[in-house]
């Protein structure tokens, strides 16, 4: 059992599932310094995770008495990671609620799976495999290097400087009244990131990082 006192601060976060999904957001936790609570029914699993996690434990996570007798309803956050087992993952999310933790992360397969999470208590609803599908698109379909998209229509995207930016200052430049997106800094191979300024000169050879409505952040990539 996990001893709740030492687990649950607030920057601690219960990672329910252990699986591709889960496993990758409880090790990223864990490289970020946050501690972890991993909880799977899979006592193979549960063993493989035993020295790679701050905590793990074998458990019905939607057992009620469960939760509470490991300490989950102290945590701030959950992730659940179930995602083969639709009735698992609903169960789960609803009994984290249940017990009273107020942010709870769950990764859905389809819309109405989400729309079920939702509903019965996920604060966050994750489509890895879409959203993952739909970055990969966009990489390969124009000339970004990276990209990310919100929910509300805003983009950030990684480009390419333009050849006729190069030397010049941002100011000079005019992205933003040209083509309605906000540089938010520049880089190049090997150095540091540098925080945007009018006044910065683009260098040549370096990464330009954008942001705005995705419209427009498209268009702008597929310019450079």
């Amino acid at each position: 059992m996990a001893d709740k006192d030492k687990y649950a601060r607030d920057d601690n976060v219960v990672v329910i599932g252990l699986g591709r999904f889960g496993g990758a957001v409880a090790e990223s936790l864990m490289n970020l310094g946050h501690e972890v609570l991993g909880v799977d029914a899979d006592a193979r699993i549960v063993q493989d995770w035993g020295d790679r996690l701050t905590h793990v434990v074998e458990a019905d996570a939607t057992d009620t008495d469960t939760l509470r007798q490991l300490g989950v309803h102290e945590f701030g956050r959950a992730v659940v990671g179930i995602g083969t087992n639709l009735e698992t993952s609903v169960l789960t999310v609803l009994t984290l609620n249940e017990i009273g933790v107020p942010e709870i992360w769950a990764k859905a397969t389809s819309t109405k799976h989400g729309k079920i999470l939702s509903r019965v208590g996920a604060r966050h609803v994750i489509y890895p495999e879409s959203e993952m599908g739909e970055r990969v698109a966009h990489l390969i379909t124009g000339r970004m290097l990276d990209y990310i998209e919100f929910d509300d229509g805003f983009a950030i995207a990684k480009v390419r400087a333009p050849k006729d930016a190069v030397g010049r200052s941002l100011s000079d430049i005019g992205l933003r009244s040209k083509w309605g997106v906000t540089v938010v800094g520049t880089k190049l191979p090997g150095e540091d990131f540098t925080y945007a300024r009018p006044e910065t000169v683009v260098p040549e050879g370096s990464i330009l990082i954008v942001a705005g409505d995705t419209a427009k952040v498209e268009h702008f990539a597929a310019s450079t």
